[in-house]
């Protein structure tokens, strides 16, 4: 499955976030938006603080959403951008109106399985 296919899905679905810092400490969250942009998903970092910190020294992050009965994990590697143009993007974006949009949170999809 490509992740053009599931552009829409993610684009409309709360998105439940995993990631783990170096000592193996987890970390979830749950984020209401989501873009598809050039085959990478794109998730605003206005308020991330633990999220963003176990990123800096730990890439991977897993993703879950549902839609109905159909569930779809995503795993990948993330690149963080506090400047240049991903951080424009997110800034564009009308539900970042009035936020204060501290970065972008760029993700190449390494798997994405299909769950329930």
């Amino acid at each position: 499955m490509k992740i053009k296919n599931l552009k829409n899905k993610i684009e409309n679905a709360t998105i439940a976030i995993a990631t783990v810092d170096n000592n193996k400490n987890p970390h979830n969250i749950a984020i209401m938006y989501a873009k598809v942009k050039n085959n990478k998903i794109i998730i605003t970092n206005n308020y991330m603080n633990t999220t963003i910190n176990n990123l800096k020294s730990n890439k991977n992050i897993s993703l879950v959403f549902w839609e109905g009965e159909n569930g779809w994990g995503i795993d990948g590697e993330v690149e963080y951008h506090d400047s240049g143009n991903w951080l424009e993007f997110v800034k564009s974006l009308p539900e970042n109106k009035n936020e204060p949009t501290k970065g972008a949170v760029v993700i190449s999809v390494n798997n994405i399985r299909k769950l329930g």
